[in-house]
């Protein structure tokens, strides 16, 4: 059967409140708070992350032959983006990796091309959402990212039953190459559109599949026009009971990603043998159906989407916000500006830049960071070994705080760190709170965005504290 085997998640760190906003602008701010990426996130590495936890619970013997990657807002244009995800999970080069970027209605397109596939797939699914200060877009909107191992073997969790769709061209929400903010039509035009688009879709997928809505156990509607979404669901009759949570007071809605996100919520806590239906509505509308297998029981996810809730960061200030999205210019640090990566040395390193690899000595068993061709314990040459460190755990063995240097979040914090097995290696850490950090302290790595010049983006990986939402 073809289906889901694994799955994986990423909510950034951050929240901003909505009523910051609102005492910001002095309107009024709205209930709840939104995921924020942070300044050295984007939507390729929040991809990355979603895609190692999703690898982390993958059966064994499973690896993707292909990666497809969905977005709204990709780092690149021309350019792959896929394919630094791919160098991230240190997959193959004969893995094909590809980006399906540009609308919300992409993330669709692409499961449902992962899940057709007659070989393993990885599809990851992103977005960023921002719109302009004081706006729907920017309070309704979030940041973050789900990625689904696709396959026809192995213990599916949930098998793919099918899928319906229906298409329209017409202009409801749309954004300009070049733009940062989406212009939206007005609202009843919206709905008068979409209602029938989705009930159409809705109603072909049930009578295809031979259901009604008293077999649904679990209901993932979402889409970029709430009104109309709203009214499919109250015209179909459907139970509340059934509807899954929509995140929107925890997270916001994240684009391109989130009905997947909202997927995995449900598959975090969904028992076996029961109907699960997805409901986007972009451009047209979408209904996919999946049956819950008895493997699902036994599946637990690397960190469910309720647990990234519970542990993220409140408070950050509206000014922040708006310096990391770009909309408010600040003064720049007086200091020369980052030189660009280069291309071929960037290349050269792939395993280590991209994939975290380091070197283990066959002769003596030393580790080493970055990866060496002498061994720094017995110098023997030229007898290493590649080593993934992007899962190992890591111990502060000690660590500064620097006010003085330059960072769009300080304080910077560069620690020293201990690795599991073996390893030590200097890095800076991220999505962390200064005052609560001590030597001892348990750290992971995570994929990050260091900066960007002369139009590159330097991707490399930093370290955060591991958390639990105890």
């Amino acid at each position: 059967m073809a289906g889901i085997v694994a799955y994986g998640s990423y909510i950034p760190y951050n929240r901003l409140d909505r009523q910051t906003i609102g005492q910001a602008l002095g309107v009024a701010g709205g209930r709840g708070a939104r995921a924020v990426a942070s300044y050295d996130e984007d939507t390729t590495s929040m991809a990355a992350e979603a895609a190692l936890a999703a690898l982390a619970t993958a059966p064994d013997g499973i690896s993707p032959s292909a990666l497809y990657f969905s977005t709204a807002d990709p780092a690149y244009l021309d350019k792959t983006n896929a394919t630094a995800i791919h160098a991230a999970l240190g997959l193959g080069h004969e893995a094909f990796a590809v980006d399906m970027v540009g609308a919300v209605r992409s993330g669709a397109g692409a499961l449902r091309a992962g899940l057709d596939s007659a070989e393993p797939t990885l599809v990851c699914l992103s977005d960023v959402r921002t719109g302009l200060p004081g706006g729907a877009d920017e309070a309704a909107g979030g940041d973050g990212a789900v990625a689904f191992l696709c396959a026809r073997e192995g213990p599916v969790i949930a098998e793919f039953l099918g899928s319906s769709s229906t298409s329209a061209e017409f202009l409801d929400r749309w954004r300009l190459p070049g733009e940062s903010t989406s212009r939206v039509w007005e609202e009843r035009f919206g709905e008068f559109v979409y209602v029938p688009l989705a009930q159409q879709a809705l109603q072909k997928a049930m009578q295809m599949f031979g259901v009604n809505l008293e077999h649904i156990d679990h209901l993932v509607a979402t889409g970029v026009h709430p009104r109309a979404l709203r009214t499919v669901l109250a015209g179909a009759g459907v139970r509340k009971e059934v509807i899954a949570n929509d995140l929107s007071a925890t997270v916001g809605n994240t684009g391109t990603a989130h009905f997947g996100l909202m997927l995995a919520d449900v598959l975090d806590r969904a028992e076996p043998n029961q109907l699960v239906t997805v409901l986007l509505i972009a451009d047209g509308a979408t209904a996919m159906f999946f049956r819950t297998t008895d493997a699902i029981a036994a599946y637990h996810a690397r960190r469910t989407v309720q647990e990234q809730i519970a542990t993220g960061r409140p408070g950050l200030s509206y000014e922040s916000f708006l310096t990391w999205r770009n909309m408010l210019k600040r003064e720049p640090p007086r200091r020369p500006d980052p030189d660009r990566p280069g291309s071929p040395p960037s290349f050269r390193s792939e395993a280590w830049k991209y994939g975290f690899c380091g070197s283990r000595c066959e002769a003596c068993g030393a580790r080493h960071l970055p990866p060496a061709r002498v061994c720094v314990h017995c110098h023997t040459t030229d007898k290493m070994k590649l080593e993934r460190l992007t899962d190992v755990p890591a111990t502060i063995a000690t660590f500064t705080i620097d006010r003085l240097a330059y960072s769009p979040s300080p304080p910077m914090v560069a620690a020293v760190l201990d690795f599991d097995g073996g390893g030590r290696f200097q890095c800076e850490l991220t999505d962390v709170d200064p005052d609560k950090l001590a030597i001892g302290q348990r750290v992971e790595m995570t994929f990050r965005r260091l900066y960007s010049a002369e139009g590159i983006h330097n991707y490399f990986w930093k370290a955060r504290p591991v958390r639990s939402n105890n």
